[in-house]
């Protein structure tokens, strides 16, 4: 569901316009009848699980060997 709300009616329609995104509804904010703004809910990232792909990558043998001169100069 969609909500619009002119941007000069925001400040006495703040919380209202909060709880709509907050509920998962969209709010349009507009001046006039332009579009300025979109409210929409804050999608909270779950946390990484670390050992999920135990395997999937590995480093190479030379991944701890000091990178060449070449890197850090430029090749000539």
């Amino acid at each position: 569901m969609s909500t619009t709300i002119d941007i000069r009616e925001l400040p006495t329609r703040l919380d209202e316009a909060v709880t709509l995104a907050s509920n998962g509804d969209e709010v349009i904010l507009v001046e006039g009848s332009t579009p300025r703004a979109r409210l929409v809910p804050l999608r909270v990232a779950t946390p990484r699980r670390a050992g999920l792909h135990l395997g999937a990558m590995q480093a190479t043998p030379d991944f701890d060997d000091p990178l060449s001169e070449e890197l850090w100069v430029g090749a000539s």
